[in-house]
Formats: structure tokens, sequence, C-alpha cells
């Protein structure tokens, strides 16, 4: 079975961003905890630089 993986970026209520794959996000949906969330991306490196994006731009705290 070919089953391409992605990748969401959460943001959580302390404000930082996690880079998650799809089912984590998806599937269990992580509780309550998940203010916001982008995605999906189609790689973790392309969900990487949009966090980066994100934190620049005052969306997400730096870890």
């Amino acid at each position: 079975m070919d089953t391409k993986q992605t990748w969401y970026i959460v943001k959580q209520n302390a404000g930082h961003c996690e880079i998650l794959p799809s089912e984590q996000v998806e599937g269990e949906n992580k509780g309550s905890d998940i203010v916001d969330k982008w995605g999906p991306f189609n790689s973790q490196d392309e969900a990487i630089a949009r966090r980066v994006g994100l934190i620049r731009g005052g969306k997400c705290q730096p870890v």
C-alpha cells in the first residue's frame, strides 16, 4: 500500500507550534490542546519552512 505521508503545523494553547504527521492530527485530534492548524504539507521539510514563516509572522512562538 503506497500512502503518502502529509504533515500539519498545529498551534498549542501555550502558543508553540508543533509539526505532526497527519494521522496524529486527523485520527486522534490530540485533544483540545490544538488552537489552530495549518496544512497539510507534502513533506516535513515544507512544514518546517512554513513554521519558520509563522514564527516570523508572530503567529507562533519559538520553542
